[in-house]
């Protein structure tokens, strides 16, 4: 069960093994606070999905099955979206049009089809934080790389007296504007997929010897 849940966070990385999922892990990973606002969101319906198609799965006769899992994901993903318009509302209109797109994430759908529906609920909801947080991690660092070098800041949630943003010496002042446009996140992104690339290569190496 252990296995079930750690695959998703390295060896079957959603973002940085099978590159899915790159339209928010782009798009939106100009700040932090946004990948972990995205990143919560699909966790949530990664769970509440796989939950379902593994309770309720059996009981869908064939020809309807993939209609009534989209109708289960489109629900949860309402639900995120009207909890998120209600409680962070700048969030929300930061993340736009990508928090209803969520429906359509392939790391969802294969997720339920591929994984949910054959197993048993304690093993997809296992499934589904290991997925959703692997999500959540690649779309953070992306993130953090690039609001860093491309803002000189860090923007997480105020708090208090906590405006929210973390603003570092010397970047802030002279941000290398590139890691903030398009071409930024796809170079980030190639950086750190070679570099998770390696060290799961390592890791993997390292097993082998211990092993003889």
């Amino acid at each position: 069960m252990i296995r079930v849940f750690t695959k998703g966070l390295a060896r079957e990385n959603p973002v940085f093994v099978f590159l899915l999922g790159l339209c928010p892990a782009l798009a939106i990973s100009t700040k932090v606070i946004n990948a972990l606002g995205m990143g919560v969101a699909v966790l949530f319906v990664l769970i509440g999905s796989n939950l379902a198609a593994s309770l309720l799965g059996k009981y869908i006769p064939g020809k309807v099955r993939l209609s009534a899992h989209i109708v289960v994901i489109a629900t949860l993903v309402s639900v995120a979206d009207m909890f998120m318009q209600a409680y962070t509302p700048g969030l929300s209109r930061s993340l736009g049009i990508f928090v209803p797109l969520i429906t359509v994430n392939c790391i969802i759908l294969g997720r339920v089809v591929g994984f949910a529906h054959d197993n048993t609920p304690a093993a997809s909801v296992l499934d589904a934080l290991g997925m959703g947080m692997g999500f959540l991690f690649a779309l953070t660092c992306i993130a953090l790389v690039r609001e860093v070098l491309g803002a000189g800041t860090i923007t997480l949630f105020p708090l208090g007296g906590f405006s929210g943003v973390v603003r570092i010496p010397g970047l802030s002042k002279s941000p290398v504007g590139v890691f903030g446009l398009s071409a930024g996140a796809f170079l980030v992104m190639g950086y750190l997929k070679a570099l998770f690339d390696v060290i799961s290569r390592r890791a993997m190496q390292s097993r082998n010897e211990d092993a003889v």
